[in-house]
């Protein structure tokens, strides 16, 4: 009851708002615990990760946008692999970590760049900064970006780079264990409460609907009696 008079709300402000709201709601993130059983690193320092999705991928469907992932990076002209790039190493097929540095995700600032991190099968970017857009975009699809600081990052890159070695990251902990070493990351309480359970935006305000009907009847009636006479 609650989700339609959320969607009447936006549609009395807006049509089109009421239509993004809806979209948004179906595709709520889909699975609990996105980031406790993942292992394996990608060590890839991109630059301008303009490159996360090119333009003429806009309007490609989410679910094929991970053959585009560094397009231009991991393709010729004529559509054949670069045996330079590190995503075309067979090695690393099948992981799920990034491992970046600096502000990763500058000029991605629409969905498709996570919507391409996410086909192609990334559930986590590691780096020392992420561009602001980027980094909110990636909850809304339940990707984890993970901030830390350049000294844990070029270790991890300097263990990873001399053995093919795996990690395990606990969400749930906070924390990243590899080559012995523990070490914790930071994310916002709410953010991480809705990774894992698995919601959006509009399902965590709906783990609030007892409270938000209990107001909406207790301002309906105040705004009721101040007109009577």
């Amino acid at each position: 009851m609650l989700r339609r008079q959320l969607e009447k709300y936006i549609a009395a402000i807006t049509a089109g708002c009421l239509l993004l709201a809806i979209m948004h709601a179906c595709n709520s993130i889909a699975a609990k615990n996105p980031a406790d059983d993942i292992r394996l690193l990608i060590p890839a320092y991109v630059k301008d990760s303009f490159y996360l999705s090119p333009l003429n991928t806009f309007s490609t469907a989410k679910a094929a946008l991970g053959r585009y992932l560094f397009y231009d990076r991991r393709f010729d002209h004529d559509g054949k692999p670069k045996n330079d790039f590190i995503l075309n190493d067979p090695k690393f097929e099948q992981r799920q970590i990034l491992l970046t540095r600096d502000n990763f995700g500058c000029g991605s600032s629409r969905e498709h760049a996570v919507w391409a991190l996410f086909d192609y099968g990334i559930r986590v970017v590691i780096a020392s900064s992420f561009a602001d857009i980027f980094y909110n975009n990636c909850f809304k699809r339940g990707l984890l970006p993970i901030y830390l600081s350049q000294n844990d990052i070029e270790f991890l890159f300097s263990v990873v780079n001399n053995s093919d070695m795996s990690a395990e990251i606990s969400l749930q902990k906070q924390i990243i264990s590899i080559a012995g070493k523990k070490i914790n990351f930071n994310i916002d309480s709410t953010r991480k409460k809705m990774l894992l359970e698995g919601i959006d935006e509009i399902g965590y305000t709906l783990g609030f609907e007892d409270q938000i009907l209990n107001y909406e009847k207790s301002f309906k009636a105040a705004d009721y009696n101040k007109y009577l006479v």
